[in-house]
């Protein structure tokens, strides 16, 4: 779906408006936000290091090499997708809130432990999905988790919640071979905050290491920088998604 390249350009794009962020990788086993930022070489510590105690909050994270107030803590390498403990992971989460203004969880995909565990005291959370049915129909089942396990939940509130459509194709949309955005947001019954088309430069640039949201001349990176404005409160419009044949799928209107 798309939710690694997602937190990652979200991070750089939200550091580079000027706030302070920590990005997390929570995948365990299976971790990639490293290399998607091109800091895969400078980890020593990981966040089970951490929670361990084998070396203390400041070892392990990693200062991003572009964007001085944007910090990297990255998964373990560990088979064991259940070495996460919840009590370990509150209190890391409550200590890094003290020091950042973001601190964005890339959790892991499905509903196993590890995914529980990164959406427990989520105040936000972003629902990234591709406009195809399966993709859907997970992001259907991940919003109900969130509202039934989160913290928030079990205290009676609700977790803030949006919709970013990922890889959209305006000329499959056009010709009925894929869901289109209102198709989308009528499933999940969610606010949009963004649409990112398909573009071969985020892979790219995720093969890189250089996220494409530092890219000045790209509709993606344009996509992936509008996002981090409505994260922040501001009342942005919605890009033309303009397919290389001319084709078009519009959204009008503002983001509120």
């Amino acid at each position: 779906m798309g939710k690694s390249t997602t937190t990652a350009n979200l991070a750089v794009g939200l550091a580079n408006l000027g706030k302070k962020v920590v990005a997390i990788d929570f995948d365990i086993g299976l971790r990639n936000l490293d290399m998607i930022l091109g800091l895969e070489n400078r980890i020593v510590y990981d966040v089970v290091d951490v929670m361990e105690g084998r070396c203390n909050l400041a070892q392990a994270l990693i200062n991003d090499k572009k964007s001085k107030s944007l910090y990297f803590l990255p998964a373990s390498q560990t088979k064991d997708k259940d070495i996460l403990n919840k009590d370990k992971v509150k209190a890391l989460i409550e200590n890094l809130k003290e020091s950042f203004d973001f601190v964005m969880i890339d959790s892991p995909a499905g509903i196993e432990s590890g995914f529980e565990h990164s959406i427990f005291l989520a105040d936000r959370a972003l629902i990234v999905s591709t406009p195809d049915v399966s993709s859907v129909r997970d992001a259907d089942r991940v919003i109900g988790i969130i509202d039934a396990k989160s913290e928030r939940a079990k205290n009676g509130l609700e977790v803030e919640k949006h919709i970013i459509i990922n890889r959209i194709k305006p000329e499959m949309v056009d010709a009925g071979n894929m869901l289109s955005v209102d198709d989308v947001l009528s499933i999940l019954a969610l606010p949009l905050i963004g649409i990112v088309p398909d573009d071969e430069d985020i892979i790219t640039s995720t093969n890189t290491g250089s996220p494409i949201v530092n890219k000045d001349k790209s509709l993606s990176a344009e996509a992936y920088r509008n996002i981090a404005r409505r994260i922040l409160g501001e009342e942005v419009e919605f890009l033309d998604i303009r397919a290389k044949k001319g084709l078009m799928a519009t959204l009008k209107g503002m983001f509120k």
